[in-house]
């Protein structure tokens, strides 16, 4: 039965913003993909399970009907009678929750959309605001719709929070679950009483009445929670004195770790009169003043009475605590700068004009990313600061009074290093290398004064923490309890949030961004660039996304913040809800680079696979310039390459890296015959090792701003290598000579030029008929399959493809050569172009009928004696003469000894066709930077001269039969080993140790003249051999013909 008439509908809140543009195009294709999801079901991935007992249903009175309101932290407020509605498709927020908050309006972005309710009725939205939400110490940026109506809740989560947070809720169990940032699933009650409190509300008959709610419990700021902490009192005699630890340690851990800190209570400073400082004989500052500047005094600046009394009682506190002394005609003199900080005075003293006296200290601070790398990953970590680090370490006496500063109660220098001098970083970096020295890396890392001690195993952290301690009390450095926390899964180290599971962004950075409303000015803009450059390792093609912004900052525009901008504004924020978690590579791991190319980026992203999913490692983009905007598809697309070596370099040089794209960057990078750009990256590339595979599907949702390598508008343009060889020919007759030019590229690229001299009379359709015989001989000899022949003769392209008839008879017999040789070849096209656009040919066909005597040249040129035709009067046809190469019998020439040494070609060959390198990685680099002049033409090796000459590479049988041929042969000349080796070269032949092999056979050799006695006569038969010039029997044994020859001679 069908139902044809529907008389009611219940519907549920619907509307917002959708997570797609707002275009009914940009909706209905959001539609289509969950159709296509639901027809096609994905693999599911492995996660924590959920699941809901009889015992989450402990303290809830049964039975019960009631909805499930939970308390949560919302921006820096906790928020209670939040409904958690998995009928809602968009989280709200009401107007009047808002002011309860404290939250500014101004923030909201105006909107007209509707909401449908419950009865089909519609609201229509203030706007939409972003808010920070915090729930068990996991953060969302959420995008709550604003409206403005009377509501028995403060706000109502719907599907959008749930699944960001991958939620389940339960409404029996009176609870909601979901996993936490260390991978535990946490669980949230519900408020039972908070929702049996609320008003009654016939939605049949009336709309709701009830009021807005206030917030329940007191506003109390709220931060995030990286992992949640106990305080405890580590002194009896002082409850004061506490320090912070994990407050999900095991209780036998627990008690272990709080043992261990009240044994050491000692090893903390609650005062600087705690602090003695570092034996001045371990390190003191020196600031190395150069003597060639002048000392500079200061002049006194007037201080407000607030700034004055705050100078006033610091020189008490530093006075107390023996860190400043009084000093007496000081030559350099500075001021105290005071400002203000989290509502409280901080003083410092402006040392500007003597850091520029000061050289720079050079010695080399840790490089954060990899610090960052090597804590996460570690079941349990301590976080620890260094009580005024700076002022634990001396000043050196010859240089306190150089510190010397100015105030009401009189001039003071420093006995300890202060804040703000040039090297005082180096000091201490240096100092704390030297205590951790076995340590670092291992169980400990630092940064200046920020230590961190980490534990891969959890049962092992105390143990770490004992020698960390002993190093501390051996050199007397205090720490600053209230800036330590002990035994954690998870923390801020250096502006990130290191987890087990790897490293986030930190919330206040991503607070930042998503707090501040849409700039209004210039520098409101390189605010937010400014923002945006701290959070760029974890944002995926960041330039792209932010192109509008940096679009504004060029040159002197007027500011015109557009539709484009907010758009861009918008979709950055949307990615910030939900950053990525950044993984870090193992030891041995083999990592993949993603690349994806732009009209005005590159960008790409390192990934690593971890059981089976592709984690991200590292996101980099950068904005092209004017000129690298204009290099041609396939080069951006190795300039991205270039560009990730050289920002990934630690990365590059632990790890092999596979390069996946589905274009042929690795023929394009192994070609050194391509522009010098590409030749240099790929020199730049040989030392690392790296290959280039297809892509695989994508195996996770981080990369998928990678699933596209180019821009619609790119993959237009770009021009693969095809499998044909491009041949240009011409042809030039005059009164002082004739000659040819060929032009032959491969479809990689590598270039042939080659100019013949021709040595008899001919006419200008004879010559160019002679250079498209030339050509296509030249084509044969180097193995091409596939030729697309270019030449500016009319006659010559019209009589070949049937337009006009070869009348004449010389005419004929070319036409029929030309014939015969483009049946050698699997396809043959020959098209006629202007003769502007046959330059190059024409030029080396001008050159070689120019007289010899007068042309510089390094191209050489080869002469052909005799024309190419041979007419036979008594035969029914004309008979075009093809000589083929005759193969020398060479089965008794050259005795080779079982035990050859292997051949040399093999690493290149294979190298070259598929990638394979050595195992070892230092003669991997070595292969990649020599395989850069050598290129593999139908499987045969050739090596590129510095002339950009082509020559065959022989193995050692090949080799001794080309010495042979050229040394005894018919057009031998016995010469001697550099020579030969020389002519061997010129016939286009390559050995690595051809000099040395020559010279050895040239010394074995019988001198002619040793041959009278007739010790070498022998009684088997003589027969003539008929001897081919310029030994073609020689290049048929090594799979090359008179046209290769031709080229090199």
């Amino acid at each position: 039965m069908e139902l044809h008439e529907q008389s009611h509908r219940l519907n549920v809140i619907i509307g917002g913003s959708p997570p797609c543009n707002e275009s009914v195009r940009s909706v209905k294709e959001f539609r289509r993909k969950a159709i296509t999801a639901k027809r096609w079901p994905a693999t599911p991935k492995t996660s924590p399970q959920i699941t809901f007992s009889a015992e989450d249903t402990v303290g809830i009175h049964m039975p019960h009907n009631d909805s499930l309101l939970i308390d949560i932290g919302i921006s820096d407020c906790t928020v209670t009678k939040v409904l958690i509605d998995t009928g809602s498709s968009v989280d709200l927020i009401f107007k009047s929750t808002l002011v309860k908050m404290g939250v500014s309006l101004n923030e909201m972005k105006p909107s007209v959309r509707t909401l449908t309710g419950f009865n089909g009725s519609s609201e229509t939205m203030l706007g939409t605001i972003r808010l920070r939400v915090y729930a068990e110490g996991v953060a969302r940026n959420v995008k709550f719709s604003v409206i403005d109506v009377r509501a028995p809740y403060n706000a109502i989560l719907g599907t959008p929070w749930l699944h960001s947070m991958k939620a389940i809720p339960s409404t029996y169990h009176q609870c909601i679950k979901f996993p936490g940032n260390d991978g535990r699933i946490i669980t949230l009650r519900g408020d039972q009483a908070a929702a049996r409190d609320l008003l009654v509300v016939d939605v049949k008959h009336q709309k709701a009445t009830s009021h807005v709610n206030t917030v329940a419990k007191p506003i109390q700021k709220i931060y995030p929670l990286r992992d949640e902490i106990l305080e405890i009192v580590i002194d009896d005699t002082d409850k004061a004195k506490t320090v912070h630890i994990g407050a999900y340690l095991p209780d036998e851990m627990k008690d272990k770790l709080i043992s261990f800190l009240k044994d050491n209570v000692s090893t903390f400073a609650w005062s600087t009169a705690d602090m003695k400082g570092i034996d001045h004989t371990i390190t003191t500052h020196e600031l190395n003043v150069d003597p060639t500047f002048k000392p500079i005094r200061q002049k006194r600046r007037k201080l407000g009475p607030d700034r004055s009394k705050a100078v006033n009682e610091e020189v008490e506190r530093l006075l107390g605590a023996g860190s400043i002394t009084e000093v007496k005609y000081p030559e350099w003199l500075a001021n105290p700068v005071v400002k203000k900080k989290n509502g409280k005075w901080r003083v410092c003293v402006d040392f500007t004009d003597l850091n520029k006296a000061c050289p720079k200290d050079s010695f080399p601070l840790p490089h954060i990313d990899r610090l960052v790398e090597s804590t996460s990953g570690n079941e349990l970590l301590t976080f620890m600061d260094a009580f005024s680090g700076y002022n634990q370490i001396m000043m050196h006496p010859d240089d306190r009074e150089k510190t010397a500063f100015i105030t009401d109660r009189g001039i003071y220098c420093y006995k300890v290093m202060p804040f703000g001098l040039k090297n005082a970083g180096a000091t201490y970096q240096r100092l704390v290398n030297r205590m951790f020295a076995d340590r670092l890396g291992v169980t400990m890392e630092v940064y200046i004064d920020d230590m961190l001690v980490k534990s891969p195993k959890a049962a092992d952290h105390i143990d770490h923490l004992k020698d960390c301690f002993l190093i501390l009390n051996e050199y007397g450095m205090k720490l600053n309890p209230a800036k330590c926390t002990f035994g954690v899964t998870s923390g801020e180290f250096l502006g990130y949030i290191v987890t087990q599971r790897g490293i986030e962004a930190n919330p206040k950075q991503i607070s930042a961004i998503l707090d501040i409303p849409s700039p209004k000015n210039s520098r409101e803009v390189q605010r937010l660039t400014g923002r945006i450059a701290a959070l760029n390792r974890f944002i995926s093609r960041s330039t792209d996304k932010c192109l509008p912004f940096y679009d504004l900052l060029r040159g002197n525009k007027k500011f015109i913040w557009d539709e484009r901008c907010e758009e861009a504004f918008d979709q950055l924020k949307r990615y910030l809800t939900t950053p990525p978690v950044l993984a870090k590579p193992d030891k041995g791991d083999t990592l993949y680079l993603y690349i994806a190319v732009s009209n005005a980026a590159v960008s790409s992203v390192l990934v690593k696979e971890d059981r089976g999913e592709q984690r991200p490692i590292f996101y980099i983009s950068q904005r092209m310039t004017d000129a690298e905007t204009r290099y041609s598809t396939l080069e951006k697309m190795a300039f991205a390459v270039r560009t990730s070596t050289r920002k990934l370099r630690p990365y590059f040089q632990s790890h092999s890296i596979v390069v996946l794209t589905n274009f042929p960057l690795r023929t394009i990078m192994q070609n050194a015959n391509h522009s010098g750009r590409l030749s240099k990256w790929a020199i730049e590339l040989s030392e690392y090792d790296v290959t280039f595979q297809n892509r695989p599907a994508a195996k996770s949702q981080v990369l998928a701003d990678f699933l596209i390598e180019l821009t619609p508008e790119l993959e237009q343009d770009l021009k693969l290598p095809s499998d044909d060889w491009i041949l240009h020919v011409d042809g030039s007759s005059s009164i002082k000579g004739s000659g040819v030019g060929v032009h032959l590229q491969s479809p990689t690229g590598e270039l042939l030029r080659q100019s013949f001299r021709l040595g008899f009379k001919a006419s200008n359709n004879e010559a160019e008929y002679e250079a498209q015989i030339a050509g296509l001989r030249l084509a044969r000899a180097v193995q091409a399959k596939r030729i697309h022949a270019y030449c500016d003769s009319q006659l010559v392209a019209n009589q070949f493809s049937g337009d006009y008839d070869a009348k004449n008879e010389r005419m004929d017999a070319y036409l029929k050569v030309v014939q015969d040789l483009t049946r050698e070849f699997e396809s043959f096209k020959l098209t006629r172009i202007p003769r502007g656009e046959n330059v190059c040919a024409d030029a080396l066909a001008a050159l070689g009928s120019s007289p010899a005597d007068q042309v510089k040249r390094t191209i050489p040129i080869q002469h052909i004696d005799k024309p190419s035709i041979t007419l036979s009067h008594d035969a029914d046809e004309h008979v075009a003469a093809i000589d083929a190469p005759t193969a020398m019998d060479t089965s008794e020439s050259i005795d080779q000894p079982d035990d050859s040494p292997p051949d040399w070609r093999i690493p290149f060959i294979r190298y070259l066709s598929n990638g394979e390198v050595p195992e070892n990685k230092w003669e991997a680099r070595r292969l990649k930077a020599k395989c850069a002049n050598y290129v593999l033409i139908d499987g045969r090796l050739h090596r590129w001269t510095s002339a950009k000459v082509l020559l065959t590479c022989l193995n050692t049988e090949e080799a001794a039969l080309a010495m042979a041929e050229t040394h005894e042969g018919g057009a031998g000349n016995h010469s001697g080993g550099r020579s030969l080796a020389l002519k061997v070269k010129k016939d286009g032949f390559y050995l690595p140790t051809m000099i040395a092999d020559c010279d050895n056979y040239a010394r074995r050799s019988i001198p002619v003249h040793a041959l009278g006695d007739g010790s070498c006569r022998t009684d088997a038969k003589l027969q003539t051999t008929k001897i081919h010039p310029n030994h073609d029997g020689l290049f048929h044994q090594v799979g090359r013909s008179e046209g290769a020859r031709q080229h090199h001679r």
